[in-house]
């Protein structure tokens, strides 16, 4: 694969760290540019971003100076990791003047021409790209990721759907606070309690999944015709997003069916042979206290989904709970994921 120029817009954010991080030593991309609020404008990288990640700064992104989030970039990809009140606007600048863009944000995720992808699950989806340059008459493109909670909630039904058909899911989450950002949750709110509202997240939960589990047909998504009941709850853990979840099934199955159909998913060569993808897409923990955030997390280099505690549900048909890295798969690894795919599948 050539090596391609890419920029991260909101660079010293908490997402954007994730990018820096995960983008040292990429095979495919070169960071050519980074980008950052008024206040870090002109400063080096060292300086304007305080460094949140246990790992150390990449060297190379140090001495780079941070520049204004504006199109004309040298960067023919770029990652975004803006705030959706910032991002609507921008990312729409950004694929107007030719720029490739793989969002984190949720501004376009809805949107009908707007892939929402988890390669895993829907790399399909991509071809909606060319649809969107031919619909809004420009070269560029936008195409996003889900929201860090529905990642790992969606992977899972991707292959009960396959095998037994999902009518109904009933989904409890329990988020940590580094899906609200840095600083994030102020420490007199969060410390010995969980918040059990977390403003748009059930609304994206329950929707968001729908649309990367339907069907391409053309230039839109039919989405899956699967009733989502959410609630969505912020509890004092730094990383990995549990959802706890339970399932009606179309075609009635057993524990043993559920975990091989699981264990078992393989996606498509063109995904799995992805510099970001996992060796294993979903990792069954069989002890009754797993998956647990602090163990658990980073499994797969954070691009594995894990899930534990699969037993029949008195009230639906079977019961699970799921973990994923909410700041690697269910952001920033998404992204690049989705970015690699696009290369692999000629989009770009």
């Amino acid at each position: 694969m050539t090596e391609r120029t890419v920029a991260i817009l909101g660079s010293t954010g908490l997402v954007g760290q994730r990018f820096v991080q995960l983008l040292d030593g990429h095979p495919w991309f070169r960071v050519t540019a980074l980008t950052g609020s008024d206040r870090t404008v002109g400063m080096s990288y060292e300086d304007g971003c305080h460094w949140r990640l246990s790992s150390d700064m990449p060297s190379w992104a140090k001495h780079m100076t941070v520049v204004d989030t504006s199109p004309g970039l040298n960067a023919e990809i770029v990652f975004s990791g803006l705030p959706s009140t910032v991002a609507d606007q921008a990312e729409t600048e950004f694929a107007k003047a030719g720029h490739q863009v793989f969002s984190n944000a949720s501004a376009h995720r809805m949107q009908e021409d707007v892939p929402l992808l988890i390669p895993e699950v829907n790399h399909d989806h991509a071809a909606l790209i060319k649809p969107q340059r031919e619909l809004r008459a420009w070269d560029g493109c936008i195409v996003t990721n889900c929201n860090c909670t529905s990642t790992g909630l969606t992977v899972t039904l991707k292959p009960l759907q396959d095998a037994f058909g999902v009518k109904r899911a009933f989904a409890a989450s329990l988020q940590a606070i580094s899906g609200a950002g840095y600083p994030g949750v102020p420490a007199l709110d969060m410390i010995d309690n969980v918040l059990p509202y977390i403003e748009g997240e059930e609304t994206k939960l329950q929707t968001e999944p729908l649309k990367m589990l339907g069907d391409l047909v053309g230039d839109h998504v039919n989405p899956a015709s699967i009733a989502i009941s959410a609630h969505c709850n912020r509890v004092p853990v730094s990383t990995g997003h549990l959802v706890c979840v339970s399932l009606e099934l179309e075609s009635p199955a057993t524990q043993q069916e559920v975990s091989d159909a699981m264990e078992s998913f393989m996606p498509p060569d063109v995904v799995s042979e992805l510099p970001s993808s996992p060796d294993r897409v979903i990792m069954l923990r069989r002890e009754s206290d797993r998956p647990q955030p602090r163990l658990d997390q980073s499994a797969g280099h954070g691009m594995t989904t894990v899930v534990g505690r699969i037993g029949d549900d008195s009230l639906l048909n079977i019961r699970y709970v799921v973990l994923s890295h909410n700041t690697i798969k269910g952001a920033a690894g998404g992204s690049l994921q989705n970015a690699e795919l696009a290369l692999a599948m000629g989009f770009i």
